[in-house]
């Protein structure tokens, strides 16, 4: 049956409209302010489950020493896998730059690059000194200052980053101390009448968030492992390392196409180093990314996250399509979640199944 709108419907919903309106434009307005908060909340949600594992299973008896527990075990383990990457990436770009050095001695009968620079600059002194009188090199100067400034503006951003991420570390650290209570007095805020819908959607939001969490970071591990494995066998540069790293980016989709990047200087690093061609060593590192790629999205992909979130194969690969079109790289990124989101609000608000089911 059609309801008629009413006027006192009509000037509910308008009210209602104009108050989201007026809440998405103050945030807007604040997002620079309001972010620390809402990363430290995300980071709080995801540490949840830990902070209360080590209370209750650990029997710490302290709330706040279980978060610094946890605050020490999430750095032991960022530190952890910082040290398998970083320090040998750096080691194989110190030996690109020997190699670098090398070539310059073989080539150029000059001790290293500095030498060869310093041999360039003496035999085109010339040129340089009318470069620097001209027009076109002041006109380069009047163009790069204000680039200049806006290096210097990043710097200051850099350090504000700083600030803000000790910002949300107190912010975690409150919200994880009165988790449960600031949920409870969340709830409360909202009228009595409206408190079973938003509750039960609240519910199906939180359930559908951490299948896609478990969901994702299983697809993460195996890609990670899948990289590991198959770098291996090419005898690729840090093969495990290089794993890892493409393993954790994945937790966002798609991302770990980036790790195409330092896969190619360690490419460059290997066909120097051993005189092999550089396409041949860099081709079997785009194969692998291309295997891996075919075996996660044809057949981990679909299985887990399908099994995780409750979706059919052809669905989810549907919604990432939809999505990813409607949005771009952002869609790919929500459409699991947001999928389950819509599927869970329809099956318990227009359809009722989960009802009939209780």
């Amino acid at each position: 049956m059609i309801q008629p709108i009413t006027l006192d419907k009509f000037l509910r919903w308008t009210v209602i409209a104009l108050i989201i309106t007026a809440v998405f434009f103050v945030l807007k307005g604040l997002s620079s302010v309001l972010l620390p908060f809402f990363v430290a909340w995300l980071l709080a949600y995801l540490l949840h489950p830990i902070v209360k594992f080590i209370q209750f299973k650990m029997h710490v008896k302290s709330r706040a020493v279980s978060i610094i527990i946890t605050f020490i075990l999430a750095i032991l383990i960022i530190t952890g896998v910082v040290m398998v990457i970083v320090p040998p990436f750096i080691d194989q770009v110190a030996k690109l730059g020997d190699l670098a050095n090398r070539y310059v001695q073989d080539n150029t009968h000059s001790s290293s690059i500095a030498g060869m620079i310093k041999k360039w600059i003496n035999d085109n002194h010339a040129q340089i000194d009318k470069f620097l009188n001209s027009r076109d090199f002041a006109d380069t100067i009047k163009t790069a200052m204000p680039k200049l400034f806006d290096f210097v503006g990043q710097t200051a951003s850099v350090v504000m980053s700083i600030i803000a991420s000790f910002i949300t570390l107190l912010y975690m650290f409150f919200i994880l101390l009165d988790y449960d209570d600031l949920l409870k007095s969340l709830v409360k805020m909202i009228p009595k009448s409206q408190r079973p819908f938003w509750c039960g959607l609240a519910s199906d939001v939180e359930r559908a968030l951490n299948s896609y969490i478990r969901g994702q970071g299983l697809v993460a591990l195996t890609m990670g492992i899948l990289f590991c494995i198959g770098f291996t066998i090419i005898d690729f540069p840090m093969a495990i390392g290089l794993g890892i790293l493409i393993g954790i980016l994945d937790l966002v989709p798609y991302l770990h196409s980036i790790a195409l990047i330092p896969t190619a200087l360690l490419a460059l690093m290997k066909a120097a180093n051993t005189g092999s061609n550089f396409w041949m060593i860099f081709g079997a590192a785009v194969l692998v990314f291309i295997i891996v790629q075919i075996i996660i999205d044809m057949v981990v992909t679909p299985k887990v996250m399908g099994k995780a979130m409750g979706l059919n194969p052809a669905v989810l690969l549907l919604s990432l399509s939809i999505w990813g079109a409607l949005l771009g790289f952002i869609g790919l990124i929500i459409a699991l979640p947001l999928t389950t989101i819509i599927i869970a609000y329809w099956k318990r608000y227009v359809t009722k199944e989960q009802e009939e089911q209780l």
